[in-house]
């Protein structure tokens, strides 16, 4: 449909794949398209505000942003008129605890509003309370949504909040104005004067765990340092994250500086809070956490925490540390952005719900197929550029130091029968065939591969699927998303349609040095040297071949993948027989005196890497007629960048120090979970709710003839001291009144009834350390202190299945 090109159209959605639109009455064409793209274009909008002493007086509609007080905003505009009116005839706001001033306001406000019930009241004389004091948290977060208020106006983009927006956090509040909220004449007198002297010397003394330092975790460094969190006697933060610090993170994670690129994020960001707090005593970890350093962050760690704030960029880092707040006990902070979007989630022991209890589906993954020969979009490409730059100058290298410096390489080979020969044609290639001895030889290797990909491949896959192909229900076989290709011819010059790039040049230059690089060859970036190098490189004609098995679809994909490595070679030999004919042509590792290759890792933040990643999804996107990207968008998609902003980040961690708060408490106030709120946000709409959590997931059994009701926080804790394993089956067979079948710890069976007798005799008399110790093979470390067993076994009067919680047994 050429006569659309360029048009523009509004559409009516029908579905979440479909639209329609009107075509011209004059328009006298016959409508028929197998494929192509229609870009959206969001149409401006204007808007309209009234004057600031209008709306003061009608607000009118106004951003709610928890449904549970529908009314708290109107509420919340009378009192602060009230409290402006206040600070207009005093010259100052309330001082804390002034109940005088405070009663002036509410008197203010009963003026303006004569309906106003007892607890709006009371609100509004905590705010007058309080409206001298500068929290932290409702900094960050009100900071966060005004901060993208402003980028609004300055970029026009995005929708502005229309007209008043109020938040509160009530729910932090003592029942009653603490009595000592006098100023000390310190840097918490803010929080004193809200939540009084002995709050602030809980939060002083409290021992927190903060898992990654990236955005959320610096701003969450930076609020706790200004709210004292960790900042007394006998309180202590500790901060991990094994990643350094790169050029991408410096506009977001603003306790770092460009000094700072390579250094530990958690040690650099542990400074700059001691910096800011002195007081402040920090321990920075660079280890991940997981498994695998449960002897750093282990029993005794854990022990002396008051909870865990996850700062992380992953669900199964997230889902772990939830595994470990639910055996300890311990609240969990948890928050996440995406962009303008933003969500936080508290979790309480016993109270609500673990992190773990419901989760979003996996991300869906590219197909294969699509990959190899369909794409149709950039991130297919970008995808495939980078599988591509791994295999070509990071796994042919390691491949050829394997041969090189193993001495049981054939034995490793065998180990992966699969892909074993494909290794060996790799290490050939890599040390013989195509080993380059000069820059020259680099430049030639580039421009073959250029051929191979991007002209040579594509026709082969038109041979096998030409663009005339139906399928067997008749259909167009190149249709819907499968776009017909088309050979690239190269030509140094073609310039990129969608940015100032030379792709054909581009991808030369970047393919040339990432080869020389590997071979520690010297490189050239001088467009007159390369010119020079390509008039001398002889490109072989290609004639597509019959035979060649291409997978139309997935289900073929897989079914390639499962005989990949089985299938004989070219030349007719069985998969071993071509083993051992290519390790015949290598040469003796020990004829190559010491050489090794210099494996290049892809990094985003290197511009030669990008260049390359850039040029060679760009040029892939030429063959399939895809829009191509420019380096800055082709980073953040191949690099896999989640889209993060300070704004958004500010108003999460704000949140979330809020619920901080909560936790911390008063003596006087016992908080239940409508107090409690998760939030989730868009900045961009603008859009915040927030809702109370879910309450944990109940189960119910029956155990001595009485029901017994647990939850995922429940474990029937046993602290007998390291008896035997004997001694401890009689103590629970006794206890529950169950008929015990099994005790593993585990992987590892500790017990079964139909195990053999003699083992069983031998084991029971083992303590239980002993008896975890000779099954697993492995001693316990020092620091564990529980054993996580479960039992299972029959109720002794009804012979049916107890369902328990684990136990957790304390040996130590």
């Amino acid at each position: 449909m050429p006569f659309l090109n360029e048009t523009t159209h509004e559409v009516t959605v029908t579905g979440p794949f479909h639209f329609t639109f009107t075509l011209a009455a004059d328009v006298d064409k016959e409508v028929s398209a197998t494929q192509g793209y229609i870009s959206q274009i969001k149409q401006a909008k204007t808007m309209n505000f009234r004057t600031l002493s209008v709306a003061m007086e009608d607000p009118g509609e106004m951003m709610i942003s928890d449904f549970a007080k529908f009314d708290r905003p109107q509420m919340l505009h009378t009192g602060f008129r009230a409290l402006q009116s206040y600070r207009d005839q005093a010259g100052t706001y309330p001082a804390p605890g002034d109940s005088a001033a405070a009663a002036a306001v509410v008197a203010a406000a009963k003026a303006i509003d004569g309906n106003l019930d007892e607890n709006a009241l009371k609100i509004i004389g905590q705010l007058a309370s309080g409206s001298s004091s500068i929290l932290s948290p409702m900094c960050a977060m009100l900071g966060g949504i005004v901060g993208q208020e402003v980028l609004k106006s300055c970029s026009g983009k995005f929708t502005p909040i229309n007209g008043f927006f109020y938040f509160d956090a009530t729910e932090t509040l003592p029942d009653n104005t603490p009595a000592d909220v006098a100023p000390k004449n310190c840097r918490y007198d803010s929080q004193i004067a809200v939540f009084g002297a002995a709050a602030q010397e809980r939060i002083l003394k409290l021992n927190y765990f903060l898992v990654g330092a990236g955005a959320i975790g610096c701003e969450m460094l930076k609020n706790w340092a200004m709210m004292g969190v960790g900042c007394g006697e006998g309180g202590h933060i500790h901060i991990t994250d094994m990643d350094r610090i790169e050029k991408s993170n410096l506009s977001r994670q603003f306790l770092f500086r460009s000094t700072d690129i390579n250094k530990a994020k958690s040690t650099t960001g542990a400074a700059a809070a001691k910096a800011m707090n002195p007081g402040l005593t920090i321990t920075a970890h660079e280890q991940r956490v997981g498994k695998e350093t449960e002897n750093i962050f282990g029993d005794n760690f854990y022990d002396t925490m008051d909870g865990v704030c996850t700062a992380l960029d992953n669900v199964e880092a997230r889902l772990y540390m939830d595994q470990r707040c639910l055996f300890y006990q311990l609240p969990m902070l948890e928050s996440g952005t995406l962009g303008t979007k933003g969500n936080t989630q508290i979790v309480v022991p016993k109270i609500t719900e673990n992190y773990g209890a419901t989760r979003d589906p996996p991300e869906k993954s590219i197909p294969v197929c699509t990959l190899k020969n369909f794409p149709n979009q950039i991130q297919h490409t970008l995808q495939w550029a980078r599988d591509y730059f791994e295999g070509a100058f990071k796994q042919s290298a390691e491949d050829a130091n394997q041969y090189i410096s193993n001495s049981n390489f054939e034995e490793s080979l065998n180990a992966q029968q699969n892909s074993k020969v494909e290794t060996l044609r790799t290490v050939l290639k890599t040390l013989v065939t195509e080993k380059p001895n000069s820059f020259g030889d680099c430049v030639a290797w580039a421009r073959l591969r250029f051929e191979e990909l991007f002209n040579n491949t594509i026709k082969q896959l038109l041979h096998n699927f030409p663009p005339d192909q139906k399928t067997a229900a008749g259909t167009m076989f190149w249709s819907g998303t499968k776009r017909c290709p088309t050979p690239l011819v190269f030509d140094i010059g073609a310039i990129c349609e969608n940015a100032e790039m030379r792709n054909h040049f581009d991808f030369i230059v970047a393919a040339a040095n990432m080869r020389a690089e590997m071979y520690g060859i010297q490189g050239s970036t001088d467009e007159g040297t390369i010119k020079n190098l390509l008039s001398s490189v002889a490109v072989p004609s290609f004639t597509p071949v019959d035979g060649v098995k291409i997978a139309a679809n997935e289900a073929e994909a897989k079914e390639e993948k499962e005989k990949e490595g089985s299938a004989s070679s070219g030349a007719g030999m069985d998969p071993e027989a071509e083993a051992k004919h290519i390790l015949s042509q290598l040469p003796a590792p020990s004829s190559l005196g010491g050489f090794q290759l210099t494996p290049v890792e892809f990094d985003k933040d290197i511009d030669d890497h990008m260049l390359f990643v850039t040029a060679c999804s760009n040029l892939r996107a030429l063959n399939y007629e895809i829009d191509t990207e420019d380096t800055h968008k082709s980073r953040a998609i191949a690099g896999k960048i989640i889209p993060a902003i300070a704004t958004t980040t500010a108003m999460v961690t704000g949140l979330i120090c809020l619920e901080l708060y909560k936790l911390v408490g008063t003596p006087q106030k016992e908080l239940t979970i409508e107090a409690y709120k998760s939030a989730f946000c868009n900045l961009a709409i603008p859009f915040m709710t927030l809702s109370e959590p879910q309450p944990p997931a109940k189960t119910k059994t029956m155990v001595n003839g009485e029901e017994f009701v647990w939850s995922p926080w429940d474990s029937l804790d046993v602290n007998l001291g390291n008896v035997t394993l004997g001694e401890f089956i009689t103590w629970y067979s006794d206890k529950y009144n169950v008929e015990i079948s099994m005790v593993s710890y585990g992987v590892a069976m500790l017990y079964s009834s139909f195990g053999n007798k003699e083992r069983m005799a031998k084991r029971m008399a083992m303590t239980m350390s002993d008896a975890v110790a000779d099954v697993s093979k492995a001693q316990l470390p020092d620091n564990q202190l529980f054993l996580v067993l479960e039992v299972m076994g029959d109720d002794r009067d009804t012979d049916e299945e107890v369902d328990l919680p684990y136990c957790k047994f304390r040996f130590r």
